[in-house]
Parts: structure tokens; C-alpha cells; sequence
């Protein structure tokens, strides 16, 4: 391989975009439209990685002093590559852009590893790179999923509310209201419980749902009055429907709206989608769980898939040199 590599500029954005639509592991947050929704808060620093003409890989990535990360802006990330790479040239491409990033000064590369349930192919080259580099794993999260080419077990009282919200004529809208959802459940509900604000604000949901109209998309819970109780966002990818915000009108708290929200969005899209994820119960950095939200997920049938979170010390690069025997 002639493996060169090159800083991420405008120019190279339709490349960038077409590759992340053929790669074995990549999803629309690395499009560089999602990416830059949030450009003024991150220093990006995002690289292609060619050999001779042709791109192989490329990593989204922005700089924090001397260190690189693969994204802060993003849920997960690392080198995204080719269906057709080989995990010996993985091997060698990474190996580079540690080398690369050395000999720019910078010290660490952290990177969040992509869940196996996001990728069309198996892509876990880099859990055994952590492995044969010794590096640190400094954060692991647990996501609750389903997987809906095996059996799975829905419990009994998901079923009861289910029925009850049907009784009382709770219906919902599987093309809801971004601006209805965020005013009137979400903000005041996060504000209320934890003093936070939602990580995207309304017009930043609005705008990228404008750019993702098929990735992006609210589902609305209304009561038989016509008011809107709680919902759920959804961000969706090739395998995977997941639930980005889960909010309810506290009111409605003993009512059993969100098994009845996300009974029905199982029996809408388990012929369509490999997996649900229900995102993670983790807080402390991963170290404490919520174990009420973490039994709430596992009624439905989900069940544990765990995201790492590496921490790569650039000078390490040496080390493949021994690699192979």
C-alpha cells in the first residue's frame, strides 16, 4: 500500500459524504452536514486516508489541545473504511495515523468505538488494536437493544399499559412535531428533573431533520383531548431505529404512555430494522447505571450491548511494528 494521508478540507466534501454511504461502518452522523451542525463548538480535525487515488478511510475527529478526538460532537466514532479493506491493512492504516498525529505533537487519540450493531460488516479491528497496543479503555457503556431476528420477550405489564393507553384513546403521530415535542415535554421536563437542556436545540433539531428527512424523525403522544404527553425522537440508520429522546408529561407518569409509545414503534418496525436501541442507562462516565430506566428498557426485551471508549497514546505506533509473526 502507498498510504498517504491529508487534513480534511471543503474540497473534499462530496468524496467524504460519498465514502461514508459505501463504508462498512459509518452512519449519516458522520456526513459532514451532521458533523457541522455544531462546527462553531469543536476544531475539527478530520482526516482521508488514500491509498495512491483512492480513499480507504477516513476518521472524523476534532482537536482538543494536544489531544485528538474521534468526535466530542458525536455519539461514536474511529476510523471508518472501506467494505473492501482487510483488517492487515486497517492494521497499517491506523498504525499511520498514529504515527501521523506524533509527529504533529498531539499525544493521545480517544476514540468511541462504533457499536457492532450500527455496522454492515464486522468492524472490530480496533477492540484488538487496544488490545496488542495496551491501551486504555477508560469508559465503557451499556445499550440496551433489541434485536429483532431473535425472539424477545415483551413483559406482561408493557402489554397492561399498552391496553390501558388504548382504553383511554391515547393515539399517536409517527410524523410528529419537532416544535410541539421540545416546548411543551422535553425542555421543561429535562429542566425540571435534571436542570439541563436538551443536547440539540429546537432549531437544531429542525435543521438537521431539514437535512435528514429519512434518518431524523418525532413520534408524539396526545391524550383523547388532543394533548400532546410525551414522545420520543428518533434517529435511524441502516440497522437501527433508535430512540435519541425519550420525554413525558409528568402528569401522565402512572399512565403507561411510554410502553405504549414504544410497544407501538416495535410492532411498526420490527420487519424493517435489524435492531431498536434504547440508548444507554450509564451516568459517572459509565461507572453508575440507572437501574430503574435500565429495568424499564429490559421489559421490552433489550438487552445488553456494551460501547467502549478508547484512549490511544500516539507514541504506541511502534509497537505494530512486531505485530506480525
Amino acid at each position: 500500500m502507498n498510504i498517504s494521508i491529508r487534513k480534511y478540507n471543503h474540497d473534499f466534501y462530496q468524496l467524504w459524504n460519498n465514502f461514508i454511504s459505501e463504508s462498512k461502518n459509518g452512519t449519516f452522523l458522520f456526513h459532514r452536514d451532521f458533523m457541522e451542525y455544531h462546527k462553531d463548538r469543536f476544531t475539527d480535525f478530520s482526516l482521508l486516508i488514500f491509498d495512491n487515488d483512492k480513499l480507504i478511510a477516513v476518521l472524523p475527529a476534532n482537536i482538543n489541545g494536544s489531544e485528538v478526538h474521534s468526535h466530542q460532537g458525536l455519539t461514536y466514532g474511529g476510523l471508518v473504511v472501506s467494505d473492501k479493506l482487510r483488517s492487515t491493512d486497517f492494521f497499517e492504516v491506523f498504525q499511520l495515523v498514529l504515527k501521523y498525529l506524533n509527529e504533529l505533537g498531539f499525544s493521545n487519540l480517544y476514540i468511541k468505538d462504533v457499536p457492532g450493531f450500527y455496522t454492515k460488516q464486522f468492524s472490530d479491528e480496533i477492540k484488538y488494536l487496544q488490545f496488542v497496543l495496551d491501551s486504555e479503555v477508560y469508559r465503557k457503556d451499556i445499550c440496551s437493544v433489541i434485536d429483532f431476528s431473535e425472539r424477545f420477550s415483551i413483559s406482561k405489564s408493557v402489554k397492561r399499559d399498552y391496553n390501558i393507553s388504548v382504553k383511554k384513546k391515547y393515539s399517536i403521530d409517527f410524523n410528529g412535531d419537532f416544535e410541539l415535542f421540545w416546548n411543551q415535554v422535553l425542555i421543561p421536563n429535562l429542566w425540571e428533573t435534571h436542570q439541563a437542556k436538551p443536547v440539540h436545540s429546537l432549531d437544531e433539531i429542525l435543521y438537521l431533520k431539514n437535512l435528514f428527512p429519512d434518518n431524523i424523525k418525532q413520534v408524539n403522544v396526545f391524550s383523547a383531548e388532543g394533548e400532546i404527553i410525551g414522545g420520543t425522537t428518533l434517529f435511524i440508520t441502516d440497522n437501527v431505529i433508535h430512540s435519541q429522546y425519550i420525554s413525558l408529561n409528568k402528569t401522565y407518569s402512572n399512565d403507561g404512555v411510554l410502553d405504549f409509545l414504544h410497544l407501538s414503534l416495535i410492532e411498526k418496525f420490527k420487519n424493517e430494522k435489524k435492531y431498536f436501541d434504547f440508548g444507554i442507562s450509564n451516568e459517572n462516565q459509565g461507572r453508575n447505571i440507572n437501574k430503574g430506566l435500565l429495568f424499564w428498557k429490559e421489559k421490552f426485551g433489550a438487552r445488553s450491548a456494551i460501547q467502549e471508549f478508547y484512549k490511544f497514546n500516539t507514541q504506541s505506533f511502534s509497537k505494530l511494528d512486531q505485530l506480525y509473526i
